[in-house]
Order: structure tokens, then sequence, then C-alpha cells
């Protein structure tokens, strides 16, 4: 299992189009083959940035969610609100308390 970390950074305007739509695909996404965890942040200094957390079973499983009609329609919509590229890492969780 991985992790996929988006950071994201939005016109202020276009903020409240995009929890809406955040709301209205979280669990079409949440349900894709392979993915276990969906959380979205908002930073606490600057409430333009935004991350996604989403958890992976296998790298093939987010290669055939980012493939799909899904993905592509989200994404395609996504990208008209930012106000500075994306960034996304996939990254193996080592640590984990609670």
């Amino acid at each position: 299992m991985f992790v996929r970390i988006v950071k994201m950074s939005f016109h202020q305007k276009y903020i409240a189009d995009f929890l809406t739509m955040f709301e209205e695909k979280k669990s079409l996404i949440r349900a894709s083959k392979g993915c276990e965890l969906l959380e979205l942040y908002q930073d606490k200094n600057n409430p333009d940035i935004f991350f996604t957390y989403s958890y992976w079973n296998a790298e093939e499983d987010l290669e055939n969610y980012r493939n799909s009609d899904l993905f592509k329609t989200t994404w395609k919509q996504t990208k008209t609100y930012f106000n500075d590229a994306p960034q996304a890492w996939s990254v193996d969780k080592r640590v984990s308390l609670q």
C-alpha cells in the first residue's frame, strides 16, 4: 500500500466550486478499485491550498483510476480552478502511531 499526496492551489473565487465538486465525487473516487482511503485537507495559513491524501493498494490501481473517465472529467474541471501548478507525490508510509 502507498499514499498519493496531491497539493493544489486555487483561486479564492473557485474554492466553493471545488468543494462542491469534491463533495459530489469523493464517494466515487473512494470506491475506485484499490483505493482504501481518501482525505482532503486545507492549509490553515493559506486557505487557497488543499491537499488530497489517497491510499492505494498498488500502483496499478492508481494508474487505472488515473486512466478512468471519472478521473479525466474530474481533473479537467479541477484544473480550471488552479492558480498554480499542482504537485503530486507517491510515498510509502513508514510509521503511523495512533
